[in-house]
């Protein structure tokens, strides 16, 4: 890296963060690590996280009841987007547009770099371990150590994902002896789900359709469906890695209805099928093995088209 993150940002008067929409685990932890850290390392700025109002399950991370999910309108002269591009910043992207300096850190390996100042690396399995590497580990402390863990073991899938290293292990051992009650942080934000979380996992399961020789799985919640069970997109997660966990799937697609012939996509595939190249080809990206993406059509038309990709590469294993 040849910048240095506090130096870019000594002189802000103000400093701006966000994540992308429908924040995640990576993307809640990353946004409330930073700014716990710049307000600790240069006490004179005023650093402000902006974000789709996350999960109530990130609560008890440091600065959440902070966030501004309003997104009112503001300068900055500095602006950090983290855990995704410039695309998929919502309605924080006209903070990014505006700012005097732009600085763009992620860990997808799609993201080609939005910012003046670049530090995305694909190796790494969580923006949150990007930041830990950054970070004076002087800096920090008990709750910035959680919700950097928070970050990395919800990208990581508790450290079983294929995106998980020898280096992953290491830093979250260093962080969990800051004392946190990991145990509980990881059952709670992770696996713990209300009654219509489950409840729509099971429709969505019961309703599933193996195809290509049962190699692939795809499940779809339209509009009716959220409406009937009063379900927001939060509550969807967990879906896809479910479809995933069936034994003899290399690829799981779920999809939900976002808009009239319009439907959100998600991808969890083994090692045989690459889920950002297949993500690609629809303007979307992710890592290798866990992407998204935005498809119009209707359902079969998406799922058709999402197979033309998926066979080629299964045909080639």
């Amino acid at each position: 890296m040849e910048w240095n993150l506090l130096v870019e940002c000594q002189d802000a008067k103000r400093i701006g963060i966000s994540g992308h929409v429908r924040p995640d685990g990576d993307c809640v932890g990353a946004c409330l690590a930073m700014q716990m850290y710049l307000r600790k390392c240069l006490p004179q700025a005023q650093v402000k996280v902006f974000l789709e109002k996350p999960a109530d399950i990130f609560r008890e991370l440091k600065g959440f009841d902070e966030i501004d999910s309003a997104f009112g309108e503001e300068a900055f002269d500095v602006f950090i987007v983290l855990d995704c591009a410039e695309d998929r910043l919502g309605d924080a992207y006209r903070y990014f547009q505006t700012a005097g300096k732009r600085i763009n850190i992620d860990h997808h390996i799609t993201n080609k770099g939005c910012g003046d100042l670049n530090h995305i690396v694909p190796e790494v399995g969580a923006t949150c371990e990007v930041l830990y590497d950054l970070m004076d580990g002087e800096k920090l402390d008990r709750e910035l150590a959680m919700a950097l863990y928070v970050g990395i073991i919800h990208d990581t899938g508790i450290f079983q994902y294929s995106n998980t290293t020898p280096a992953t292990m290491e830093k979250g051992a260093k962080l969990i002896s800051y004392g946190f009650d990991f145990p509980r942080l990881i059952q709670e934000t992770f696996y713990q789900k209300t009654y219509i979380q489950s409840n729509i996992m099971g429709r969505a399961l019961l309703e599933s359709i193996r195809f290509m020789e049962g190699r692939c799985i795809v499940s779809c919640i339209d509009r009716k469906v959220m409406q009937f069970y009063d379900a927001e997109p939060k509550d969807l997660d967990g879906i896809v890695n479910q479809l995933r966990n069936i034994g003899g799937i290399d690829c799981a697609i779920f999809m939900y209805q976002t808009d009239v012939l319009e439907y959100k996509v998600s991808l969890r595939t083994s090692e045989k099928v690459n889920a950002a190249e297949v993500a690609s080809f629809f303007g979307g990206g992710g890592h290798a093995r866990a992407a998204g993406c935005t498809m119009r059509g209707t359902f079969h038309d998406c799922v058709n088209n999402l197979s033309l990709h998926i066979e080629k590469q299964l045909d080639n294993t």
